[in-house]
């Protein structure tokens, strides 16, 4: 194994609601000599989309916690929303010549597709999560070769229940047309680009009509000033949707301005512990499930098999498991338990 570095490792808590039956982690606490003697440490980078983001906490803090359990030392890399700092990142990586695998949580796929190929040339045991490593956002299958796990959920397909989930909140009230404030949380991200082609692709022909645009950054305090000045200048707005941190945000704004959140329909992506709780109470009409926990245990597990057996594990489903399709309706709220704050 490489040398050890000293380095600042990031450290989280816990976030439980983990719901994905795990993988096979069959022979991970042998000896990697195959004898008697104890395990060589693994030195591991984990080049993350944003530490400064309560969606990606809980990824990071499951990761951690399986590296902690399999003797694996983890060094984080703070892309923070950066598609070209993430490449800068894995070259560093790279050079340094200390890691053994390697993590990677991309902003923007193809961005980092040649900085990652650099790493698997290295002989860099890579596993991707989360996001596409890629330029088809509409396919969660491995689009670059060598990859030991690709642990990733769908844009398209996240925006294409965002989206059908918004038809039925209008069609609930019979609005038409029905005044959406769209609130993207990223233009540049690929997660923001696949699920606002999607959702528009459903809405179509629908009485949704996306009348207001803005950005929330995954922040609810830019959220909340989005959404003061889409309300300003739209008071006929029907109904806000946008990622958990973003309807939070909403929320603040709602509040605000005097008003209250059962004047709007309002829907979420992400399943986060607030999204939940507020389809519960009906005060939001649904929310689209994200699973952080899992994606971050799903994806160090399958790093660790591979480094310590030798072992692929290609294309991962994070949400095999979840019911209602990943859809949370107050009527099927008591099914999920939310993986991360919100």
């Amino acid at each position: 194994m490489r040398q050890s570095r000293s380095a600042a490792i990031s450290r989280f808590a816990l976030v439980a609601g983990v719901a994905t039956a795990a993988l096979a982690l069959a022979g991970c606490q042998a000896p990697a000599d195959g004898g008697g003697g104890e395990e060589e440490t693994l030195q591991i980078a984990y080049i993350s989309f944003a530490v400064a983001n309560t969606y990606d906490e809980p990824m990071l803090a499951e990761a951690q916690r399986v590296a902690d359990e399999n003797n694996a030392e983890l060094t984080v890399f703070d892309g923070n929303l950066d598609p070209s700092l993430q490449a800068t990142l894995i070259q560093d990586v790279v050079a340094s010549g200390q890691y053994d695998g390697m993590i990677v949580q991309p902003i923007y796929g193809p961005a980092i597709l040649d900085a990652v190929q650099g790493a698997l040339d290295a002989g860099i045991t890579v596993v991707n999560i989360d996001q596409i490593l890629g330029d088809d956002f509409t396919s969660g299958a491995t689009q670059l070769e060598g990859l030991s796990a690709n642990v990733v959920f769908v844009g398209s397909i996240l925006g294409e229940k965002f989206g059908e989930q918004a038809v039925e909140a209008c069609a609930s009230k019979d609005l038409d047309p029905c005044n959406v404030a769209y609130l993207h949380d990223l233009k540049t991200s690929a997660v923001s680009i696949a699920l606002w082609d999607a959702f528009n692709e459903v809405t179509a022909g629908t009485p949704v009509t996306v009348v207001a645009e803005g950005e929330t950054f995954w922040n609810p305090a830019a959220a909340q000033t989005a959404v003061a000045d889409i309300l300003t200048a739209n008071p006929d707005i029907d109904a806000i949707v946008t990622s958990d941190q973003g309807l939070q945000g909403a929320a603040l704004a709602i509040e605000a301005a005097g008003m209250s959140m059962s004047d709007f329909l309002l829907v979420g992506y992400g399943g986060s512990v607030w999204g939940q709780e507020h389809v519960a109470d009906g005060s939001v009409f649904s929310d689209v499930l994200m699973a952080p926990a899992t994606t971050g245990r799903l994806g160090m597990e399958a790093l660790i098999d591979a480094l310590r057996n030798g072992n692929d594990h290609g294309d991962v489903d994070p949400f095999a498991d979840f019911p209602n399709n990943g859809v949370i309706t107050q009527d099927t709220a008591d099914q999920f338990t939310g993986e991360w704050a919100g």
